[in-house]
């Protein structure tokens, strides 16, 4: 079945045999917004071509129904109450625990894999917003010069994000200065 986000519009295809009876509670891989998905109801039979001479016999059997019927409906039984989400951890399974060194779950970013992506981000967003000036600066020599308080404040965005210990302990930032700003050039 399909489910969309009621904040961003994305659409996700969910099996809906993992969706429990009463629904749950979802999270946006785009936006981060939370949202209901209920399972589906389900799915009415078919429309089938029907010969005309049953339709008749039908139609004519019906009529036999047409006479008022008693209003005594029972109201179908409340929904079982869901259970308010908990601000437990949440449990790994013991085979989980029991790889320890595996690869981590999808979605989740290792602080190496974070850095380095979020270096490229902030160099991308210089080249993006300057291209005149990362040209000019290749063509003249003055690369460094020309973008120096955008690095600089990229710099402190990244360190601020990342930790000190891993800005300055890895090249993340500078390889992305000089593969996508100086387009492969060793300037920083």
């Amino acid at each position: 079945m399909n489910v969309r986000c009621s904040h961003c519009q994305t659409v996700f295809r969910v099996d809906p045999r993992k969706v429990p009876q009463g629904g749950v509670r979802a999270r946006c891989s785009v936006c981060r917004g939370v949202f209901a998905v209920v399972a589906e109801e389900s799915s009415p039979p078919s429309m089938q071509a029907v010969p005309a001479a049953a339709v008749a016999a039908v139609s004519g059997a019906t009529e036999a129904f047409s006479a008022p019927v008693s209003s005594t409906l029972v109201p179908p039984p409340p929904p079982p109450p869901v259970a308010p989400p908990s601000s437990a951890p949440p449990v790994q399974p013991a085979a989980a625990r029991a790889a320890g060194g595996a690869k981590p779950r999808f979605g989740v970013q290792d602080p190496e894999t974070k850095a380095r992506r979020l270096a490229r981000a902030l160099v991308s967003d210089m080249v993006t917003y300057h291209p005149e000036r990362q040209g000019r600066g290749l063509r003249d020599g003055s690369l460094r010069h020309e973008f120096r308080e955008e690095i600089r404040k990229s710099w402190e965005e990244y360190v601020e994000q990342v930790g000190k210990d891993m800005a300055h302990g890895t090249s993340f930032f500078r390889d992305a200065l000089n593969e996508i700003l100086a387009r492969g050039q060793k300037i920083f």
